[in-house]
């Protein structure tokens, strides 16, 4: 596969909008220990940047959530995997996630977590598609709000390829 041309955010841009992010998430807390949940796949290099950056204390755990799968490009039934996932019963939860698309992944996580006895979920994404929303739900935190376009890159996939690239960028419609 060729590597995508059209650079929508550069590694400098993405830099400063997860430092925006993690500002606004320890201000939230006020010092107050939060579990910083990260939805698999895509959300592992957000993840990784952003807990860094976090002057509070803090548990990490990991859910697996998917609703694309193989070349899909939109989304189909979201499945919900909680294995690797620590008791969220009693702590203050934020969700951390790649893309706000239609919403439906964020909401299904933020029921789960809500049912496993979380005192509180908040939610934080890199990426929002604010004309795609399908659910009365808005993202808490939120790095940047993108058009409707097909986006790979900062650990977004396209058939499991192009997560390492270090700035995000879309595909031609002929790598589709």
């Amino acid at each position: 596969m060729s590597l995508p041309v059209k650079q929508l955010l550069s590694e400098e841009q993405l830099r400063a909008g997860v430092t925006r992010l993690s500002r606004e998430i320890s201000q939230h807390a006020q010092g107050r220990p939060l579990m910083i949940v990260g939805v698999l796949t895509g959300s592992v290099v957000l993840l990784a940047d952003l807990i860094r950056l976090l002057d509070i204390p803090l548990r990490v755990g990991l859910v697996q959530a998917s609703s694309y799968r193989g070349t899909a490009t939109t989304p189909g039934e979201l499945t919900i995997n909680a294995e690797l996932l620590p008791d969220v019963r009693g702590q203050d939860v934020v969700v951390i996630d790649d893309i706000f698309d239609t919403g439906h992944t964020l909401v299904g996580i933020m029921a789960q977590l809500e049912s496993l006895g979380a005192r509180s979920v908040r939610s934080a994404v890199l990426l929002r598609k604010a004309e795609r929303c399908e659910v009365d739900l808005a993202p808490d935190y939120v790095g940047f709000d993108i058009p409707n376009l097909f986006v790979v890159g900062y650990g977004l996939d396209y058939n499991d390829h192009y997560r390492n690239l270090p700035y995000v960028a879309t595909l031609d419609e002929d790598e589709l």
